[in-house]
This record gives C-alpha cells, sequence and structure tokens, in this order.
C-alpha cells in the first residue's frame, strides 16, 4: 500500500503513530530538564570568561536580583538558565509552527513529520559532541526549529476525526504530552549518571561530554520515532485538500499572523491559549523552586510531584476529556478548566504542608488537563480542512511564544518578591482567558469526517 494513500478503507488509523511520535518527541526534548544546574558547572567550568556564556550570566543575574560571588552560581540564576534555554527552544518554536502547519496543508502532513523529526535527531547528535557552550545553543536552535512539527502532527490528527469527536483526539495528544513530560526528566536523570567522557576519554576529543549519553539517548528515541513514521504513518491529507492549499497564497511570517486569522472564533481561540499558557507555563517553572525552597524538596521529590501531576493530566485528558467533550461541548470545558485552575493556582501559591500543596498541583492539573485539548479542538473546528495545518501552526506558534516568555516573566516575580506574588499573579492573569471563553462561538454540530 502506497504511503500517500488518502483512501479511508485502506489507510490505517494514524492516531496511535501520532501519539508515539508526539510522546517521543516531548520524552526528547524534557530529558535536558533536570541537567540545567549541572550543564550550568560544566560550561562555565569549561569556558570561564567566555563572552557568549559571561554575558548571559550577567542578563541573568540583573533579572533575578542577585550579585555573582565569583563561585558556583546561585539557585535563581540556574533556574533562569534553564528557563533561557527552554525559551530559546519555544521562541523558535513560535517562528517555525506557522511554516511547518502551512507546509503540511500543501504537501502532506508525512513529509514534514519525516524532514522534522530527523532533524530533531540531527539536533540530539550535535547536542552529543557539545563540547562548548557555542554547540550546544546551535543545537537547541536546530531542535526548535524543527519542533515547529507538533502543528503538523495535531493537524493530522483533525484530518482523522470529525468535529464532534475532535476534543477525543486532542485529549490525546494532550495525554501523549503529559506522558513524555513524566518520562523525559526522569530518563534524563537516569542517563546522566552514566557519564561517556569519564568511561571513555578518547571521545572528548570529537566534544563528548557529561551529558552525551542522555544526549545519545535522546537521538536513538528521534531515530526510532522516525522509523515509525516511516513504516507506519499514512498519509492523512487528501489530495485534493492539498491542492486547494498550494493554490493559495499565505503568510508564514509569524509577526503577521499576530494580526488575525480570517475564520471566525479564530483568534479569539488563540488568545484565550496565549494567556492561559503565559500563566500556567510560569507557575510550571517555578513549583519546582517554591516545593525545594518551603519544605525541602530534593530531585526525588520534585520528581515525584511532577509525575504526579503528569499523571494527573494524561488520565484527564485521556480518559475523561473524550466522555465530557460530546456532553458539554468544548466551549463549556474550556470555561470550567480555566475557573478551576484559579483556585489551583492559590492553594499552590499559599500551602503550608506537603498535603495542600500537592492538594493545589492536583486541581491545577485537572483544570489544565481540561483547557488543553478543549481550545486546540475548538480553533481546529473553526478551520476548514485544508487549513487545518496553517490554523493549527499559529495555535501552536502563540502557545510556543507564551512559553518562552511566561517562565521568565514568572521567574522574575518569584525572586524579586515571592512565591505568593507569583502565584497571585498567576492566577490573576488566567481572569483574563476565563472572560475570553464567555465570547467563544460554538462550532456546527455535525461536521463530516475529513477524506
Amino acid at each position: 500500500m502506497s504511503n500517500e494513500s488518502t483512501n479511508p478503507k485502506k489507510r490505517r488509523s494514524p492516531l496511535g503513530v501520532i501519539f508515539l511520535t508526539l510522546f517521543l518527541d516531548l520524552v526528547g526534548f524534557s530529558i535536558i530538564f533536570p541537567l540545567f544546574p549541572a550543564m550550568l558547572n560544566f560550561y562555565l567550568e569549561q569556558e570561564h570568561g567566555y563572552a557568549l556564556l559571561s554575558g548571559l550570566l550577567d542578563v541573568l543575574h540583573s533579572i533575578s536580583g542577585t550579585q555573582p560571588d565569583g563561585s558556583t552560581p546561585n539557585p535563581q540564576v540556574i533556574a533562569l538558565f534553564g528557563g533561557v534555554l527552554g525559551g530559546l527552544y519555544s521562541l523558535l518554536q513560535f517562528v517555525c509552527a506557522p511554516f511547518w502547519g502551512s507546509l503540511s496543508d500543501r504537501v502532506g502532513r508525512r513529509r514534514v513529520l519525516l524532514v522534522t523529526v530527523a532533524g530533531i535527531a540531527l539536533s540530539y547528535a550535535l547536542w552529543f559532541v557539545s563540547g562548548s557552550f557555542t554547540l550546544l545553543v546551535v543545537a537547541r536552535i536546530l531542535g526548535g526549529i524543527m519542533s515547529g512539527n507538533i502543528a503538523a502532527a495535531t493537524a493530522a490528527v483533525a484530518d482523522v476525526t470529525t468535529g464532534e469527536n475532535r476534543a477525543k483526539g486532542m485529549g490525546m495528544v494532550g495525554a501523549a504530552f503529559g506522558l513524555g513530560f513524566i518520562l523525559g526528566p526522569a530518563i534524563g536523570g537516569g542517563l546522566s549518571l552514566f557519564d561517556l567522557s569519564e568511561h571513555f576519554p578518547s571521545l572528548t576529543s570529537i566534544g563528548a561530554n557529561p551529558f552525551s549519553t542522555a544526549a545519545g539517548g535522546a537521538m536513538l528515541l528521534s531515530l526510532l520515532n522516525l522509523l515509525w513514521i516511516y513504516r507506519r504513518f499514512d498519509e492523512t491529507l487528501s489530495v485534493e485538500d492539498r491542492s486547494k492549499a498550494q493554490s493559495e497564497r499565505r503568510s508564514i511570517n509569524p509577526i503577521r499572523l499576530l494580526r488575525g486569522v480570517d475564520l471566525p472564533g479564530v483568534d479569539r481561540g488563540n488568545l484565550t491559549n496565549f494567556l492561559f499558557i503565559f500563566s500556567f507555563s510560569g507557575m510550571e517553572f517555578s513549583l519546582m523552586f517554591l516545593a525545594a525552597e518551603r519544605f525541602g524538596f530534593g530531585p526525588g521529590g520534585n520528581a515525584l510531584l511532577l509525575s504526579f501531576a503528569g499523571v494527573t493530566m494524561a488520565l484527564v485528558q485521556g480518559g475523561l476529556i473524550r466522555r465530557l467533550a460530546p456532553r458539554y461541548g468544548e466551549v463549556r470545558l474550556a470555561t470550567a478548566g480555566l475557573a478551576i485552575i484559579i483556585p489551583g493556582l492559590l492553594l499552590t501559591g499559599f500551602a503550608r504542608s506537603v498535603g495542600m500543596l500537592y492538594f493545589g498541583v492536583f486541581v491545577m492539573a485537572i483544570g489544565a488537563a481540561t483547557v488543553i485539548p478543549s481550545l486546540r479542538a475548538l480553533v481546529s473546528r473553526y478551520a476548514p480542512t485544508e487549513r487545518q495545518g496553517e490554523v493549527l501552526g499559529v495555535f501552536a506558534s502563540l502557545g510556543s511564544l507564551a512559553r518562552a516568555a511566561g517562565p521568565l516573566v514568572a521567574g522574575a516575580l518569584y525572586w524579586r518578591f515571592s512565591s505568593e506574588v507569583a502565584y497571585c499573579a498567576g492566577a490573576a492573569i488566567i481572569i483574563l482567558p476565563l472572560l475570553l471563553t464567555f465570547g467563544l462561538p460554538r462550532p456546527a454540530t455535525k461536521e463530516p469526517q475529513a477524506s
């Protein structure tokens, strides 16, 4: 059977392939998270006084309101270092997601996924040999550019689900994200225990470093993902719909796309998602530091807390949403989810016991797990089949911009003022997208299955 087939009688369901694709993407992406403190110390020892790294540290000290003391970087600077590397990745997603989404409308989802996943594998290969901070930055830049493929993957879900089932499919996407974030940091922490440069010193000549094992693990996962797509993913977008997209001239400039999309409901849905992600990503970023500062959580305690949140979100997105969406609709679910997040943020920010902390995180996770697939499904349903990649590309792009800015703003509030101020600010910001949901149009109740 041809991989370009779009005959629904012959085509295999791509949902399992897309789930694994997104899951492995997120595992590979989040493997780096627990390594940030050790990475900063390593590159400082390797390149003390190097202009790029020294300049970055000066900026981080300014944001955190601290002064360098010439010894090991303080926790604020380490956290912001991780935020900058994560923000760089997300900023490039913002720039590139509209391009990959629109390109997938024109040439098909399969080709875009093959190219981008191969690029992600190459970025991990560069990380493997990143003996210098500059090469690490280059690897993150390449990875961020290619990670805009999330737009093409979610568009493929929209291709094979009806409007009424869209939230179920997007819930599967969210579950893949949640599980990826659970296992990624755990895998990264485990692989970092084996230092290739220590056991095989000759590899340092090609740039092997203490984090090469984690990089190699991420690269192997990406190569497995690439093989899986090549063997099992059949094109989901029909030739007719690709022809329609090719006949249109579209902008892929992310700044121009901020002006809006000429489809009812899309702009409001995008703004709602941007404000939600901006607030929520900042709270996710600062959660580990709140738990460490207030309750003495170490890496193990934080891993358990994040795993608890991830499992909660995966269960809600993978199970509960598929039952609630047909009954209540995506608009009501998005409104309810945002309303639930507000007390969750306040409970977490003012927690004075581990039990209250876990309860606050539990409430936040339920709310976020309800909002994310509902908004993604809504924006998808507002768009015709031949524009799914374009519209979901803009949606993913703005979400990435929010993930780039949110952690830095939350970190500045957290360390300039207090954790309570940061979480109160996050709760206040959530009120804005909550109000916006009341103006979201309800999509048509019937929609034909995409061919």
